[in-house]
């Protein structure tokens, strides 16, 4: 236990953090055209910087006494009965599926060759855990504006080999998860929820993230609360939950947390596989696993800024709603639309140039780039036809058209709540100035405006 002394002094310590951080994360003034309009970052303050220093202080780093709290926290906030800390978001979607394979589900379990319908224009890493597993992607086209799967899509992708969906909530907005859900059912499939962009989103006035078998998260700093580099899985499923924690920790049977030894209390008292009878527990393996844990440091200022995490949902759908109302009747562009019976938690404001307009979107991301005006594409667009997907074992059900069209004619600006009234005026009215004459606007100097 620390000592008087070593308490004051940590308090001292902890009041020179805050107070740094004060100044270091006051906001300044915008200026147009010479400050960068941000598509996305992290919001900070004086509590997640005393947060970092005190979990720092406690010499622990790997997981301790903060990733306690924020896994529980975390559950409560999304009404899952588990989280589980890991690395990275990538990670995250790595653990959700391979969890799947466990031999532990029997029957269930997902084995090679088996299929996981998901759809073609996201992010790698959701595609991603579904090849390194020897599994076989089907991959399904998206709906413009919503940029969710078709509706009558997995339905039609399903066949003989079927045994998962993994499908993202894009961008903040939730697909159909109740409809998803019933789909998985009717056809004993699994369901691995992507809901790494849309933490606080909800479907039918209920959390994304508590509808899949298994559920993702991301804390890296683009997402809705941050870590740096961290992420979760989430379950129901107490005997999932064992499994994601054997995977994520080496692959080993113990559960102890780190630090601790005999929680099961019968530690030389095994005998699994062909060890000898009483192997010491902590290190019988019984998956081929990995170390996605995260640090405690990670944890703590996770914990803090869960704290915020109402704040920031709320400015995502105001600054959203800013845009929203600036870009509206722009007869140049399909804007975003949240999936009926759906309240997003916005990660960006997508934008796709309505295909029968001669406009082609390099053009206008270099314009706005020049205006220090940040943006990015709907990350791997169609992604078979990327060169990491070349010949990749794979079924397509459709043409794909529309996740073609994203791949052209897309792209999404930031609604993260460090953007001001001001950045987002500056921003969509930069867009709209292109439209009006994309040759004129090019050649326009910035100031001024």
């Amino acid at each position: 236990m620390d000592t008087d002394s070593e308490m004051a002094l940590r308090g001292e310590i902890l009041s020179l953090t805050r107070r740094f951080a004060e100044l270091a994360t006051a906001t300044r003034p915008f200026r147009a055209g010479f400050d960068p309009v941000p598509v996305s970052g992290k919001v900070l303050g004086p509590s997640d910087f005393e947060a970092l220093v005190d979990a720092s202080l406690d010499g622990w780093f790997t997981a301790g006494r903060f990733t306690e709290v924020f896994e529980r926290d975390l559950a409560t906030f999304v009404g899952s009965r588990f989280a589980l800390m890991v690395n990275s978001g990538s990670s995250a979607n790595l653990l959700a599926l391979t969890a799947l394979m466990s031999p532990k589900l029997g029957d269930r379990r997902l084995k090679p060759g088996d299929e996981v319908i998901t759809v073609a224009a996201g992010f790698p890493t959701t595609v991603n855990p579904i090849v390194q597993n020897d599994l076989v992607p089907v991959f399904v086209d998206i709906e413009l504006g919503t940029y969710g799967p078709l509706p009558d899509a997995l339905e039609a992708a399903i066949g003989p080999l079927t045994k998962a969906v993994m499908i993202a909530h894009t961008l903040g907005n939730p697909f159909d998860a109740s409809a998803v859900r019933e789909l998985c059912d009717r056809h004993g499939l699994w369901m691995v929820e992507d809901t790494c962009d849309a933490l606080g989103a909800t479907f039918d006035g209920r959390n994304v993230g508590t509808f899949g078998d298994t559920a993702t998260l991301s804390f890296y700093p683009a997402h809705h609360i941050t870590t740096g580099e961290g992420g979760a899985v989430m379950t129901n499923r107490p005997a999932l939950r064992r499994i994601l924690e054997s995977y994520r920790d080496w692959g080993r049977d113990c559960y102890c947390p780190p630090g601790h030894d005999n929680t099961c209390k019968k530690r030389f008292e095994w005998q699994l596989g062909d060890l000898p009878f009483g192997y010491d527990h902590k290190y019988i393996y019984s998956h081929i696993g990995y170390n996605l844990k995260a640090t405690d440091m990670q944890a703590a200022i996770g914990s803090s800024q869960l704290k915020r995490i109402d704040e920031f949902v709320a400015k995502r759908r105001e600054n959203f709603s800013i845009l929203d109302g600036f870009l509206s009747g722009t007869d140049e562009l399909i804007l975003p639309t949240a999936t009926p019976g759906s309240e997003p938690s916005w990660f960006g404001y997508p934008i796709t140039l309505h295909p029968e307009f001669p406009i082609q979107r390099v053009d206008l991301l270099r314009f706005l780039d020049h205006r220090k005006i940040g943006t990015r594409l709907l990350f791997g667009g169609n992604l078979l036809r990327q060169p990491a997907y070349q010949g990749l074992p794979s079924r397509v059900v459709g043409d794909l058209s529309n996740s073609d069209v994203v791949t052209a004619r897309t792209f999404w600006i930031g609604v993260y709540p460090g953007l001001s009234h001001e950045m987002l005026e500056f921003a969509a009215s930069s867009i709209k100035e292109f439209l009006t004459d994309p040759g004129a606007a090019s050649e326009r100097p910035v100031l001024g405006l």
